[in-house]
């Protein structure tokens, strides 16, 4: 008898328990898609984008009347105080778990400012380090308003997912928080960051339609910003890392007509050896890629384009890297390579972190075309005159 009155006893208090009473329904929190950073006046300047689910899973155009997102944003002596204002006028709790980018100003990654800011990040128990992280000489909040192509989610953007367009061109690579950081904390101390611009290159039948655009790297070190490498003097890093899926070279052909000729190329890899000689390091570059041929008029043989495409490919190397050294920066992260293959000889030849290098510290660049894919199987022109 008195086991039945301890089960009943039981069973009632159990209808006292509930197992979700501290959890917030979904639907009554906002959701970080990404974070922008400035800095003015002594103080943080933060931008919160919050973006709309409801349309994410749809089939369907997004409907207009919605707005995408909305971007809040606050001021502080510290990037936590910036946040802690943001959620004074925040109508629901902010759920920080689906954050996807940061985009840094100028200003902010100048005197270290930007350390505290990853650092913040980092220990927050709701944040990731596979956050992708950009910086930016346009207003950071015009980047964040910025609507991808159709309307489309702001979570399927090329900043919230720059993996997906790198599969046709990998102009630039990715950085997310893990890269910076690993990178501010090994030889040479420095790290590119992806540079992002706005452009006007699409339009619709009613208007010029904004998008952003990967113009470059911004180089970061542990003593603060040392500068941007933009458009065309940044084509040589695409060349210098194995992340490349597939990049393109223009050159003008050895023809009467100076023809221009496109080149796709693929499966990269490339090998940087370090050369110690008594008090001096030379790196020597080996580099093996494919090509693939889009179209031209004329004729060419296969070795010609190959000398065409080595000779455009170690032009693009040396010139990014000379744009390096205009802001004493280790873009090709050379220094790591010898740190790597002979650490004595990088203790006893480095200076803060880095090897110092010339114009001559490249002493060769080897470009192996592998293969030619001339597309149709054939060197000339698919339609005749």
């Amino acid at each position: 008898m008195k086991t039945y009155f301890k089960f009943l006893l039981i069973i009632g208090l159990t209808t006292l328990l509930a197992g979700c009473w501290d959890i917030t329904e979904p639907q009554r929190m906002y959701y970080i898609n990404a974070v922008g950073v400035d800095y003015e006046n002594d103080e943080y300047i933060v931008y919160l984008q919050v973006i709309n689910f409801a349309d994410v899973a749809k089939s369907i155009q997004p409907s207009a009347t919605v707005a995408p997102a909305e971007v809040g944003r606050a001021t502080g002596k510290t990037i936590e105080e910036a946040i802690y204002k943001l959620y004074r006028s925040s109508d629901q709790e902010i759920f920080w778990g689906h954050m996807r980018y940061m985009i840094f100003s100028e200003q902010a990654m100048e005197n270290e400012h930007i350390i505290p800011v990853i650092d913040t990040f980092i220990r927050f128990r709701d944040t990731r380090y596979q956050i992708w992280v950009y910086c930016t000489k346009n207003p950071v909040e015009d980047i964040l308003l910025v609507t991808p192509i159709l309307r489309n989610s702001l979570s399927s953007s090329k900043l919230s997912n720059p993996i997906n367009p790198t599969e046709q061109e990998t102009f630039i690579e990715p950085k997310d928080l893990r890269d910076v950081v690993i990178g501010l904390n090994e030889p040479s101390y420095e790290v590119t960051i992806p540079y992002v611009s706005i452009k006007d290159d699409w339009e619709t039948d009613e208007e010029q339609v904004e998008e952003t655009y990967f113009s470059g790297v911004g180089v970061l070190s542990k003593d603060g910003f040392k500068g941007f490498v933009q458009d065309t003097a940044a084509r040589g890093s695409q060349w210098m890392h194995n992340y490349t899926n597939r990049g393109e070279i223009t050159f003008q052909l050895n023809t009467s007509d100076q023809e221009e000729l496109t080149v796709s190329i693929e499966k990269i890899h490339v090998d940087v050896e370090p050369l110690v000689r008594q008090e001096a390091v030379t790196f020597e570059v080996k580099l093996r890629i494919n090509a693939t041929i889009n179209g031209f008029k004329g004729k060419v043989t296969e070795q010609e384009l190959r000398e065409l495409i080595v000779k455009e490919v170690k032009k693009e190397i040396q010139e990014t890297y000379k744009e390096g050294l205009k802001l004493d920066v280790d873009i090709y992260r050379l220094s790591e390579y010898l740190y790597r293959d002979n650490v004595k000889a990088w203790k006893k030849l480095e200076k803060d972190g880095k090897i110092p290098l010339s114009e001559d510290s490249i002493s060769k660049i080897d470009v192996d075309v592998a293969k030619i894919n001339p597309g149709r199987k054939t060197f000339t022109e698919t339609i005749k005159k």
